[in-house]
């Protein structure tokens, strides 16, 4: 059963949230915003209206979010009261609790995303480590487990690229998620992801361990503007190969795009190189490549930003790009983050797509130092 202490906890969370996210200030200007909308001219230029139909739309969701955490502390209060004239179960008034705390705790982790780039989508990258057909098999489960999971936030997930194993599995694959904050939650799985099982590829039936990378950047959308030089541009055209399962769309005609540049972290030449073989049309293969290429040019400059601004206190843990962050355990049904600690025994649900508590407790420990 709560006490009158954590009803009171989540009272103070909620009028800090109501304080830190100038609740009243977003009610003016979402009145102002939508007296924009309704102007006749308002249409005529179809690329600002979305953009302000959008500044509408995150306005709306701070708002609505708010009262309902509100309204869900309040039903709290009101089941308590209810307890304890006997009209109300333990059960019931824990139930309403529960329910306050995660929309508590889902609004405070919003608001951790503030950066620029954490409301766009994303694009992930899984390259299976060294390890032959093991490591490819846990590419391709780490593949499903983040197609489950956009499933389940109602994203749209396409795999623009599929290079199969030689076996079984993968040896890399890139999805791009088109959604709302997709980069901000998705952010917290970049880096190597580390497996140990009895592999069913070993015929000793020896325990091992394999290692793949999970590789995340901003998918830019329109309003990002990536200065990109004409003269640094090649392509090449091939045949796409493989059978790519259900997820990918049969296609004849693939593009491989290179672009030469000034690395503007290292201040080296550099060459990125991009391969597109989601759709039958080459025009369409070519631009989504260039969409790619700009997401990963845009995540470079946010990388010079934050290594030109970046101030990490003495003695704070730092996360590596590309450092080992979590392991799966499926021998001892464990799954542990290296990071936060953070750990469950429920292994199938997190390959199933259940990362939502690693994410979370990833954002509200390291949301703020960023």
């Amino acid at each position: 059963m709560i006490t009158t202490d954590q009803i009171k906890s989540a009272i103070d969370r909620v009028e800090a949230l109501y304080k830190y996210l100038n609740i009243e200030e977003k009610k003016i200007q979402l009145e102002e915003e939508e007296l924009k909308t309704q102007a006749p001219e308002f249409w005529q230029d179809q690329k600002r209206a979305e953009a302000q139909m959008k500044l509408v739309k995150g306005l709306k969701f701070w708002i609505e979010g708010y009262n309902a955490v509100n309204a869900a502390v309040n039903e709290v209060q009101i089941a308590y009261d209810f307890y304890k004239e006997e009209a109300m179960t333990e059960a019931e008034v824990d139930e309403a609790y529960n329910h306050a705390i995660t929309l508590i705790e889902d609004l405070e982790m919003r608001n951790m995303l503030r950066r620029e780039e954490d409301k766009l989508g994303a694009v992930i990258k899984i390259v299976a480590g060294a390890g032959g057909t093991e490591a490819q098999d846990w590419g391709q489960m780490l593949m499903r487990m983040y197609l489950r999971w956009c499933e389940k936030q109602g994203y749209k997930a396409e795999i623009t690229n599929l290079l199969e194993g030689d076996e079984a599995g993968i040896k890399s694959v890139t999805i791009q998620v088109d959604g709302d904050y997709a980069y901000g939650y998705l952010k917290s799985e970049n880096g190597v992801h580390r497996l140990v099982r009895v592999s069913p590829y070993n015929a000793q039936g020896k325990r091992m361990t394999s290692f793949t990378s999970v590789f995340v950047v901003p998918l830019v959308d329109d309003t990002i503007e990536i200065e990109i030089n004409p003269a640094g541009i090649s392509w090449d055209t091939f045949r796409s190969s493989g059978a790519g399962g259900q997820n990918v769309n049969k296609v004849e005609t693939g593009v491989r795009l290179h672009y030469v540049f000034k690395n503007p972290v290292t201040g080296e030449q550099d060459e990125i190189v991009i391969e597109n073989t989601e759709s039958r049309s080459q025009l369409d293969n070519r631009e989504n490549a260039m969409r790619l290429l700009r997401s990963q040019l845009y995540e470079l400059e946010l990388q010079k930003r934050r290594e030109e601004t970046a101030k990490i206190e003495a003695g704070k843990k730092k996360i590596e790009w590309g450092s080992q962050i979590r392991s799966y355990v499926f021998d001892d049904r464990r799954v542990k983050d290296h990071r936060t600690d953070y750990q469950t025994s429920n292994v199938g649900a997190v390959m199933d797509g259940d990362i939502d508590m690693f994410i979370k407790t990833y954002l509200m420990e390291y949301g703020g130092e960023e």
